[in-house]
């Protein structure tokens, strides 16, 4: 399949067909690199990993510093009179 370069803004792009990115599983982000003479875009999953990106080495942080003790006891009222759900 050949596609045209097009100019956008100071830019270059492509456009790709939907059922292209369909069966990549490309929606809103893609990660690019070059390898050699290639372009390479691989879909960015989840929002909810990036989310959570960074979290391991934060907690590891902590936990190196001795700032990862608990802020709240253990124990849990049983009977959860004071929860509110």
């Amino acid at each position: 399949m050949r596609a045209s370069v097009v100019a956008i803004g100071n830019s270059r792009g492509i456009r790709i067909p939907k059922p292209v990115l369909e069966k990549c599983r490309i929606s809103d982000e893609v990660e690019m690199t070059v390898s050699k003479d290639r372009i390479v875009l691989r879909p960015v999953f989840a929002k909810k990993a990036r989310t959570r990106a960074g979290w391991a080495d934060a907690f590891r942080k902590m936990s190196d510093a001795g700032e990862d003790r608990l802020l709240m006891g253990t124990a849990v009222d049983a009977d959860m009179k004071d929860w509110k759900w």
